[in-house]
């Protein structure tokens, strides 16, 4: 941590002994100090990670306002503590692009203010909630019913000649979540676009508090349906951190397995529903075939199609045999035959890469600037991948292959997605034939009082982030959660500027971000 640490030197600030692990620093600054350390970090090329708020006046400090920098291999937390009677902090919008969202639904949610934010619209809590209703404070009542009020959201509007709206959802033709995009357009070349999300918020990060730790971890299987894998693996992990726990050598592996394997599944449907949107049906159809595989070996194996409910705080529920492992063995080597099949008459359609080449530009400038995670990442030139900047076992020992392309296109992030499937296939192989033996769970203990944990995992989108906090007796206090589509979805909605409007499906597909990670 020595970098980014060097880069708040004269800035007053105490270390925080209560966050875990321990290699991960947090440091209070005065509220004042808290953008400071922002023009520090943006100087030093660090991006942010996450931005949220915390009640503690059950700890008799008041609200908190908190901030995860991230370069390379380091993390970050930089906090500061704000009066009940005047809930205000510094906005970082001016050095961190993310911190747009982040701050309107610390807003929205906690009802503190960031001072010089530009746009204080509600983001996820629906404009006709009642104005005081912050459903993260503590004196929130999670079962009394809202009373609804006649609200108002005012779109971005664009002027000038020949200028035009299309609204397009929140209620869409296919089978997915709910989300409102308005286009302005002129003809049919898009000149802006922006996204409204908050039409599944579900509470989840309020939900938390009420849980005990081992239930903690099924609803963070639920956050994201399609990654249930990778947000219960997070959560796992920050609690793990807080109380000491250190699952099993044998878990940690199965545990990267049921990770792989689910973005195996992932990448496979993304790669086939990207083809089908650009009339190429036929890939839509072969590839969900071989995810259709995947999931029932998935559940055959592990007893869940999406492996839901597996891992546990201290380890794994449960193990996998000698005969499952030889039948995931020979699922890769038949997988590995018929995708190469495919990926060849994938390369080869060129009225099919004529579409996606071009399509959904996402320069690496642009793609920094933003702080985007994951696939978006890789596919516009930022080589980031937490399996390998912070790894766990076995990732220490089977690293991960890193693809990095420049162009940032739906073609890019179509091969990103085809290279980390046969990066995958060789991973799950070596997990396979080297796998430790080993109990499967350790015992684990709730986490003491008044202490913080934090993590990141690799999901198949991108970088997760769980920061937790225990309360007076022990319990969940705060449950933070940073699905990688917080942040991706403003890449998308520059990327797609300059596009033609029937492309945007295609473009959004190769995004392929998720609602209700971003809707807690």
């Amino acid at each position: 941590m020595r970098t980014l640490i060097n880069n708040i030197i004269g800035i007053e600030a105490n270390l925080d002994e209560k966050q875990y692990p321990s290699d991960i620093h947090a440091h209070l600054v005065d509220r004042e100090a808290f953008r400071d350390v922002a023009k520090a970090m943006k100087a030093n090329g660090a991006r942010l990670v996450a931005q949220w708020a915390t009640d503690e006046t059950l700890f008799a400090r008041g609200f908190g306002i908190y901030a995860c920098y991230g370069k390379g291999r380091e993390y970050l937390i930089i906090k500061a503590y704000m009066p009940i009677e005047d809930p205000t902090f510094p906005s970082l919008t001016k050095k961190f692009a993310s911190a747009y969202r982040f701050e309107r639904q610390i807003n929205s949610l906690m009802g503190i203010v960031p001072v010089g934010h530009p746009d204080l619209r509600p983001w996820i809590k629906h404009e006709d909630w009642q104005e005081n209703a912050y459903p993260l404070r503590k004196s929130f009542e999670p079962c009394e019913k809202i009373t609804r009020v006649k609200g108002n959201y005012p779109w971005i509007t664009v002027g000038g000649e020949g200028v035009y709206e299309i609204p397009v959802g929140p209620v869409h033709a296919g089978i997915i979540e709910p989300g409102h995009f308005r286009f302005s357009a002129v003809g049919e070349d898009i000149i802006n676009l922006e996204a409204r999300l908050g039409y599944t918020h579900k509470g989840i990060e309020k939900r938390f508090e009420s849980l005990s730790w081992e239930e903690g971890a099924k609803l963070a299987g639920r956050v994201s349906g399609d990654t249930t894998v990778a947000h219960s693996l997070t959560y796992c992990r920050a609690v793990e951190a807080i109380s000491g726990c250190h699952p099993p050598e044998r878990a940690l592996w199965l545990r990267a397995l049921m990770l792989e394997r689910e973005r195996l599944t992932n990448h496979m449907g993304d790669i086939g529903a990207i083809a089908n949107d650009a009339g190429f049906a036929f890939m839509l159809y072969q590839m969900s075939r071989l995810k259709e595989m995947l999931l029932r070996t998935n559940q055959q194996l592990f007893g869940h199609r999406f492996i839901m409910d597996r891992i546990i705080p201290g380890g794994v529920a449960l193990d996998i045999t000698q005969e499952g492992k030889n039948e995931i063995i020979a699922e890769m080597d038949w997988l590995s035959k018929e995708f190469e099949r495919l990926v060849t008459i994938h390369d080869r359609n060129s009225s099919l890469n004529e579409r996606l080449i071009n399509a959904g530009i996402l320069l690496p400038d642009t793609a920094k600037e933003l702080g985007v995670v994951g696939v978006v990442a890789r596919a516009s030139g930022q080589g980031m991948d937490c399996r390998v900047t912070n790894p766990f076992s076995p990732y220490d020992q089977i690293i991960p292959k890193v693809t990095v392309f420049e162009e940032g296109d739906v073609y890019a992030r179509v091969w990103v997605r085809i290279e980390e499937i046969r990066d995958s296939i060789r991973i799950i192989r070596e997990i396979l034939n080297n796998l430790p033996d080993s109990k499967i769970v350790s015992r684990f203990e709730c986490p003491s009082p008044n202490k913080d944990g934090f993590a990141v995992v690799e999901g198949w989108r991108g970088e997760i982030v769980y920061w937790i906090q225990s309360g007076l007796s022990g319990e969940i206090s705060r449950c933070m959660v940073r699905d990688p589509s917080s942040i991706n979805w403003l890449a998308l909605e520059q990327a797609i500027v300059g596009n033609i409007v029937p492309d945007f499906p295609l473009c959004n597909k190769s995004f392929n971000q998720s609602y209700s990670g971003c809707d807690l």
